[in-house]
């Protein structure tokens, strides 16, 4: 299945960034916006495609400015700390929960949405996005977690999938593991590094196929450190962009990519109320919506999805995990 058309052009990239806070009537502003986001985020991808092939991006390099890209290269044993530029010995991803098939000459399978859906179900997503060489803005203070937002969720009782980076697990070991031993949510992959798999990628360094194959194996290695045992064998691609060669690249690792239909335009958002009103737009039954748990980027999630939740469930919808749609 292919994934969302990709942004083709720097107007469209400005055009996309006004939505997530402004009305894309106001040109000006929405420019503005976007020449900021994209100093921030290290550039979009030069004013080329987003993404190559038949993948997608969204808020790519939301989660702060990515270094250079380094390839893992040692093996350690599975479930031990993991050196910096070291790789752990490949493992099998879970395998409790479904998957669909390879696609055609043994791809991964990519998933966006649950069609022909009888009951109005939706599956929130969270992206707790952190780059691998991010260690000494966490250690300044910058938040990449946002325990506000799962304490919520679970008030709510709003089933989740997190989509985490590994380097996040590292960095929040004790969240990491108290969220992947909470039936409540499954934690899904979203690589180590968060660097490209494909290139361009809004400014993100890119990993050759061998990189990358490991970098899924040292995130899912991480999650298991963390002592997180409700892992999905889902992976998301870094900023959504991926192309046939991704695909083929992370075939071995037999997980089903998980795209969104949805996006929540919660990246650097500081109104809630737009937030809340482009996800409760946008939903269908069997919509995966796609937002973020890190304060530093995303600080009004917690309270968009408090405006979300009981809206959707007045007109009849029902939370679910990711696992529940691919399993449909």
């Amino acid at each position: 299945m292919p994934g969302p058309a990709p942004l083709r052009s720097a107007w469209q990239m400005v055009i996309y960034f006004a939505s997530v806070t402004l009305s894309v009537r106001n040109v000006a502003v929405a420019a503005a916006l976007g020449a900021a986001l994209c100093t921030t985020l290290a550039g979009c991808g030069g004013g080329g495609d987003s993404a190559s092939g038949s993948g997608s991006g969204h808020q790519a390099a939301r989660m702060g400015t990515p270094g250079t890209s380094t390839a893992p290269s040692s093996a350690a044993s599975p479930g031990a700390p993991q050196a910096a530029g070291s790789s752990p010995a490949a493992a099998p991803p879970p395998a409790k929960a479904p998957t669909l098939a390879p696609g055609p000459n043994g791809l991964t399978p990519v998933f966006e949405r649950a069609k022909q859906q009888s009951d109005k179900t939706v599956a929130l997503t969270f992206d707790a996005d952190m780059t691998s060489d991010q260690g000494p803005r966490a250690a300044d203070g910058e938040h990449f977690d946002n325990p506000q937002l799962v304490s919520t969720l679970r008030t709510l009782k709003v089933p989740s999938t997190i989509f985490m980076t590994g380097r996040w697990a590292e960095e929040y070991p004790d969240q990491a593991k108290a969220i992947g031993t909470d039936p409540n949510f499954e934690i899904a992959n979203h690589s180590y590094s968060h660097h490209a798999f494909t290139s361009p990628c809004y400014g993100l360094p890119a990993l050759d196929a061998a990189a990358a194959r490991a970098d899924v194996d040292r995130a899912f290695a991480a999650f298991r450190t963390a002592g997180a045992v409700n892992t999905v064998p889902y992976f998301r691609f870094p900023g959504g962009c991926y192309n046939d060669q991704a695909l083929r690249a992370i075939s071995t690792a037999k997980v089903t990519a998980v795209q969104w239909d949805v996006v929540s335009g919660d990246a650097f958002a500081k109104d809630p109320d737009a937030v809340a009103e482009q996800v409760l737009t946008g939903v269908k039954p069997g919509s995966v919506v796609v937002m973020h748990c890190t304060r530093s980027a995303a600080p009004v999630t917690e309270e968009a999805v408090r405006k979300i939740v009981p809206e959707l469930r007045k007109r009849g919808f029902r939370f679910v995990k990711v696992s529940e749609l691919i399993g449909k």
